[in-house]
């Protein structure tokens, strides 16, 4: 397990890998390694003992709580402190105020987003598809926090040679913000482009302030030791996005 540098002091924000010691091996076909996702037909059991092993990994640091949802490719963002649900919430962005309370995103191909402010006392933690991006998942999420985040960090996704869109993906952005038009690169195919979800990203950050922006320089599809890959794997696992306050 690696932690993201260059965070605030008391911020740890990482992704988990396919490969991991802890991984408990599985009759599911297609679904070996690190797989942390209940929705994925995977034994339920399995699951939740990775899920286990990561709060006990955690608790070094303080943490007693790991908060997941079921995420649907919405623009819903929660702030969860002291009232933590029993049963995952629908959504896609978290906001906590909270110390030894870990923020859980699960992606195989989407962008994973972490943000923070610069005293380290506010973090948030979203999961940003092409349909999250294009209808203000970042936005919703930023608005949703007490303070201006400073900073951001972009965990592994999908890179541009291997996202192919259509021209409504394309308009999606476009339409919205002309200045993405580099975003979009011609495809082998006519009416196909191959979209920078990093680059997109990027952008919409600048654009509400945050310019300190890390990470953004893997690919979930290439990185097949790494990373799951839905667009690779059709049958697959998902990784974990974490960010938490010490």
């Amino acid at each position: 397990m690696e932690f993201v540098s260059g965070l605030p002091k008391g911020i740890y924000a990482g992704q988990t890998r396919i490969e991991h010691p802890q991984a408990i091996s599985t009759t599911k076909i297609n679904l070996t390694g690190f797989n942390l996702a209940l929705h994925v037909n995977d034994d339920a059991q399995r699951v939740q003992q990775h899920r286990m092993f990561l709060l006990n990994q955690f608790s070094e640091f303080g943490v007693s709580k790991l908060t997941w949802l079921t995420q649907t490719h919405s623009t819903i963002c929660h702030t969860i402190n002291e009232q933590i649900p029993f049963v995952a919430l629908e959504g896609d962005g978290l906001v906590t105020q909270r110390k030894g309370h870990a923020l859980m995103m699960m992606t195989a191909d989407c962008l994973p987003v972490v943000l923070g402010n610069a005293e380290g006392t506010e973090v948030a933690n979203l999961h940003a598809g092409w349909r999250g991006l294009a209808n203000g998942i970042i936005e919703n999420t930023v608005t949703e926090m007490q303070s201006s985040p400073t900073w951001a960090w972009l965990g592994a996704a999908i890179s541009q040679p291997c996202f192919e869109v259509g021209e409504e993906v394309k308009s999606a952005f476009c339409g919205k913000y002309p200045e993405l038009e580099p975003a979009f690169l011609a495809g082998q195919k006519e009416g196909k482009y191959q979209a920078d979800l990093y680059a997109i990203a990027r952008f919409i950050l600048n654009r509400l302030g945050i310019e300190t922006v890390l990470g953004g320089d893997q690919c979930s599809y290439r990185q097949a030791n790494e990373f799951f890959s839905h667009r690779r794997d059709s049958k697959t696992g998902r990784m974990a996005t974490f960010v938490f306050i010490q």
